[in-house]
């Protein structure tokens, strides 16, 4: 199943328009609001970075392709907020009771934030196992580029690599597997490699064929070339 945020190389959606480093860092105050409080979510411990990409990617297209960034980030929060019992609909819209939340201690207070901020969410993990590839071996991306636990399930593997032919790079260790962690299946650590892709095996008309593009990509989406 293919889904509306894929859009990588597609054609007509008009060049990027970088900022500039005077831009404020929120172009409206209610940006930074969003921010705060998808962290604040967060950090009640309900689901994990891979589960809220995947709320996101799961948008209605419509809306998808309308909402603004930070509207796609609410939109996905809202899903997970109900989907995991932390509010009910009700709730979001102003009609739930007053009653103290079983999760408030959990709470992410305003002097911890910028502690939170530093560590991060580091996703290595202990291999279990060698890496099947080393640096300069050529793989092939999985055709297609889809999720192999879960049908229709979320994947860190582009549409537009699916199939090509690139070059490991790099070895980065052993990562948390967003395919199997956005759905609750466990972190399933796996090999993660830095691969090098050629422009011209990505797209059929790039500007400068000769062009690399590296992407990190885990090992099962990976096959011997």
């Amino acid at each position: 199943m293919t889904r509306i945020h894929d859009m990588g190389g597609r054609f007509g959606h008009g060049p990027v328009e970088p900022g500039q480093p005077d831009d404020p860092v929120f172009a409206q105050d209610w940006h930074g609001r969003a921010l705060a409080v998808t962290l604040a979510a967060g950090a009640l411990g309900q689901w994990n970075i891979d589960m809220s990409r995947h709320a996101r990617e799961r948008l209605c297209p419509r809306d998808y392709v309308n909402f603004s960034y930070y509207e796609k980030w609410l939109a996905g929060l809202a899903d997970l907020l109900v989907e995991t019992g932390v509010l009910t609909r009700d709730d979001l819209r102003g009609e739930g009771d007053d009653a103290p939340h079983p999760l408030a201690a959990r709470r992410l207070r305003a002097e911890a934030v910028a502690g939170v901020l530093a560590r991060g969410g580091p996703a290595d993990r202990p291999c279990p196992a060698e890496p099947a590839f080393i640096v300069g071996q050529a793989v092939r991306a999985m055709r297609p580029a889809a999720n192999r636990l879960v049908d229709g399930g979320h994947t860190r593997l582009p549409a537009y690599a699916a199939g090509a032919l690139g070059y490991v790079h790099r070895v980065h260790g052993c990562h948390v597997l967003p395919d199997s962690n956005a759905h609750g299946l466990g972190e399933a650590p796996e090999p993660l490699y830095s691969v090098r892709f050629r422009a011209g095996q990505l797209w059929a008309a790039p500007e400068h064929p000769d062009d690399e593009v590296f992407l990190d990509l885990w090992q099962s989406y990976l096959v011997p070339a």
